[in-house]
Order: C-alpha cells, then structure tokens, then sequence
C-alpha cells in the first residue's frame, strides 16, 4: 500500500476566511488519490493538513494569517471552569429539559475545528478537482508488490535497471485536474462489518474488572455502565477522584449517569466514512440536511455553495485508506464522523480522522438551535476523552491535534484553552508548549518557536534523487526520472515538493507526474 498524491504547488493571493483579506492567503497542495495514515500523520507534523482529498500547507511567513498546527495533551488535560460550565449544562439539559439562555461566552461563533472554510473552499474549486473520481484498479498496486519482491531478492541495480513496470493503467490521467482516483489497494472498512455504535466486544473479565473501577467513581456502577454502552463508549480506565476535595474527571463529568425519567437522550456514535458502511450510508441525507443547515445559518452560505457535491467532495471524501492493524485501536484508523444523536435525530458531526499518534478534528457541524449548548466545546471536550478512550487501546494514540491555531484571528486563539497543548515550529518542526510561544506572537504573526538558532529541520530532504515517482506507468527514483526531463522548472517544483513532505514521506509517497 502506498500513499499517491499530485503536487499543485503554490497558490498565493486568495481570499482568507480568516481575516477577510481578498488576496492575502499563500498555500502550497497536493491532490491525495489515496494516502496512508502514516504518511498523513507524518505530514501533519510538518504542518500539513486536509480538506477531503485535498492536501494544504500554508506559507507560513507569506501568508496573511500564520496557521500554526496545535495538538493538545489528552493524558494531562484538566477541564477549565468554562468547560465544566459547558458539560453541566449539558447533563442539566439532558437530565431535566433545561435550556440555557444566552451562548457560552468561551465558544466562538465558529465552534471547534474549523480550518478547511470559503477561502480553502475557493482554492480547490479553483483548481477544479472533482470528486468523483475513476478508480484506477489493482495495477499499481501489483506494481508495487513486483517491487517489494524484487527488493529482498536482489541487490541495487544499474540505474537503467531501477524502473519498475507496472500493469497497463486503465485510462491515461489527464495533466490539469486528477481525473482518476489512484487507489493502491482496497483496504476492509474498520470494523470490518462491526457496528461502531455499539461498544466493541470485551471479555467478560475485562468487564468485572472495569465495573469495580466504576464502582470507585459512582455509587451506581450498573446505571453507569448502561450509560456508557448507551453512549457508544467503552467505560474509560481513567481513575476517578475518590476523595471528594478533589475535582471530577473528564469521564466523570461527561458520562454521569442519567435517572430513567431523563428528559432527553444523548448517544455519539462513531461511524466510518465509507458509503459502503451501512450506518453512513443511511444516516447521509440527514447528516447532509444538518450540514445545509449549519452552513447557511453559521457561514451565511448560499444554497449552491453547500450542495451535495460540496458536502460529499469537503467532508466525505477522504485520502486515507482505512487500516485495522492487531496493535490499533479496535475501530482501526482511517476517516471517520462522530454523529451526535439527540432522541434519535443528529443534531451534530464531528468530522475526525483516528491516526497512529492522534485524533485529528477536520470539521464540526451542528444544528444552530441547539447552540445554548455549546456543542464546539462539547464536542471538542468528547474528542478529547475519546482520545484517551483509544490511549487505553493502543498507548501511542496520545495526542489531540486541534488543526490550526491563529494568533491573529479572535475567534480561533480559543483552541489554546484546552491545556497542555504545543504549537508546531514552522522552521524545525519540533513542538513547543504554548505558554512558550504566546509572548512572540504577540510581537509578530510569524514565529519561529524554537528558540535554539543553530537546529533545523532533522526530516528535511536531504536525498532528492531518493524520492519516488509515478510516472508513464512506471515507479522510478527522481535521480532517474530527471534523466528524461528537458523542462528547468521541473526540478524546482519537485525540489519544492520534497523540501515540503520531508525525506521520510518524499521515499514512501508516489509522486504522480505527467
């Protein structure tokens, strides 16, 4: 399996959802036909981030508003007063029917996640990538098989010797837009058939051993269980506060138990994006009505600007092809929608991706008259103790990525309140902890966070002529494939590329050329 993407290059001078500013945005993209979590993971650590299969990282010191990739600790992450404000109301409203007046005054009207607006919008459709796209079939993905073989059988060859054939390509791919879906291989659907609505299934030592914690953190371990499993969630292995001087836990505060005569049920179900999983399937045209509903009434968009098309190419569609792996969590990684239904309609969706490292929240839509329920901060509060959830099942899933955190725009520095969380260094890549790096942005838009002047960026391309491309039907190095080019700006677009991706990814990825 391997990761294809279309370099676009640099798009500058387009319209920011940020500041407003008409050509003030600077992004360098690429088209993802297919892409591993690996890989998305690894590019996501050097700043990169997607919006459907469309593959953005921000010129950090050209652009108008600096986009600078956050995560979040979900392991150390104590509530603030303002979210338990917010889970209380939540439990007031679910428990009795009360309704708050007045929205929370810590969540922006734009709540969570909310990276991949117009501007980025009006980029991909100015690019004119479509999203239903041709699949392309199994020959790459015997290609590559052909190649693995022929590594651990022989040794390094002859640069003329180093193409490796692969099967003949259905259809050529055009040069101006992707119009075939490269797909390496079809990968089963997490899960594999099982309902993610429910929890998955345990041994029943598992469960006597976790109904005992649970009879630590409430006085009604089975009305706490039946909460959980009506939730869609596995009860947390979290240690609860016995003493009561000591404050709740995330777990304790989002799934207290309900008495029987609750006025309303809430149930979050995860559920993968595939038009081949029965759930998604047939929860589409109601999670598509909401979505309309949130665009028009949030974004002020009109209806042609939020149709099935954009829904589908924005927030269905997705590079990454699903893996379920024996050491992953039990619902595998891949792209998934956390649906947030509310006495049997979805009142929220909470787009995420689930990584090898991290939960990654792409989007958040919700239903505007349930807004006195803060469901930006509701859902990022859930995202967060799902993330810990999956910690239990795999320890190196640690991590909350928030998407783009920007200093310079009011309604997004509210993701920095969800602590301890780091910003990327857009120069070296490593992260530093946000309490660092708020003096410098105040004084600038553009930073560099790390403060040693000598470091630099440890995965950047350092073997250009390493990094693999797909080209004419063949799988080849850049040391040769530039052999045939006669076109100068060639070379500076995949040196571009490659400074972009890193080493690690320039070697794994196909870079698809015509």
């Amino acid at each position: 399996m391997a990761s294809v993407v279309e370099y676009k290059g640099l798009k500058a001078g387009y319209h920011c959802g940020y500041c407003d500013s008409t050509e003030g945005k600077a992004s360098c993209g690429m088209w993802a036909h297919s892409m591993t979590v690996r890989d998305y993971q690894d590019l996501i650590d050097r700043g990169w981030r997607r919006s459907g299969k469309y593959v953005y990282k921000p010129v950090m010191n050209q652009t108008c508003c600096p986009q600078y990739t956050i995560r979040c600790h979900p392991l150390e992450f104590q509530p603030s007063k303002s979210h338990k404000k917010v889970l209380k109301k939540m439990l007031k409203f679910l428990v009795k029917g009360e309704v708050s007046k007045g929205n929370c005054e810590d969540e922006p009207m734009d709540s969570a996640m909310e990276d991949a607006v117009t501007g980025d919008f009006a980029l991909i459709n100015k690019l004119d990538i479509k999203c239903d796209l041709k699949t392309l079939g199994d020959d790459l993905k015997e290609s590559l098989k052909s190649e693995e073989k022929k590594k651990e059988k022989t040794s390094k060859k002859e640069d003329s010797k180093e193409l490796i054939n692969s099967q003949a390509i259905e259809e050529k791919l055009g040069s101006g837009e992707p119009s075939h879906s490269i797909k390496v291989h079809v990968v089963p659907k997490p899960g594999k058939g099982a309902d993610l609505s429910k929890p998955p299934c345990r041994k029943a030592k598992e469960i006597r051993k976790e109904r005992k914690r649970l009879k630590l953190m409430q006085q009604n371990p089975d009305g706490a269980f039946e909460s959980f499993q009506a939730q869609g969630q596995t009860p947390s292995l979290f240690p609860s506060k016995t003493k009561s001087n000591q404050p709740k836990s995330l777990e304790d505060l989002i799934f207290e138990s309900l008495p029987e005569n609750a006025s309303h049920k809430l149930e979050v179900r995860l559920v993968p994006v595939s038009f081949e999983d029965p759930e998604f399937k047939s929860s589409f045209n109601q999670s598509f009505s909401l979505y309309v509903k949130y665009q028009m009434t949030i974004h002020q968009d009109l209806p042609d600007e939020c149709g099935k098309t954009e829904f589908t190419r924005f927030l269905c569609s997705s590079p990454l092809e699903a893996e379920n792996p024996p050491n992953g969590p039990e619902c595998g990684y891949g792209s998934f929608h956390q649906q947030y239904w509310l006495d049997g309609k979805i009142i929220a969706v909470g787009v995420i991706d689930i990584l090898p490292h991290c939960v990654s929240s792409v989007y958040l839509y919700y239903d505007p008259g349930y807004s006195f329920l803060s469901l930006g901060v509701y859902s990022a509060l859930r995202e967060i103790a799902f993330a810990r959830q999956l910690h239990e099942q795999t320890s190196q899933l640690c991590y909350y990525y928030m998407g783009f955190y920007i200093h310079s725009c009011a309604k997004m520095k509210y993701k920095g309140q969800y602590r301890p969380s780091d910003l990327l260094c857009p120069e070296t890549y490593v992260w530093v902890p946000i309490e660092q790096c708020l003096s410098s942005l105040e004084n600038s838009k553009y930073c560099r966070f790390n403060q040693d002047p000598e470091a630099v960026d440890e995965g950047r391309s350092k073997e250009p002529d390493r990094l693999q491309v797909f080209y004419k039907k063949a799988i080849m190095p850049y040391g040769v494939y530039k052999k045939h080019q006669k076109d100068p700006s060639e070379d500076a677009t995949v040196q571009q590329y490659a400074s972009l991706v890193g080493q690690a990814c320039s070697e794994r990825m196909l870079l698809f050329r015509n």
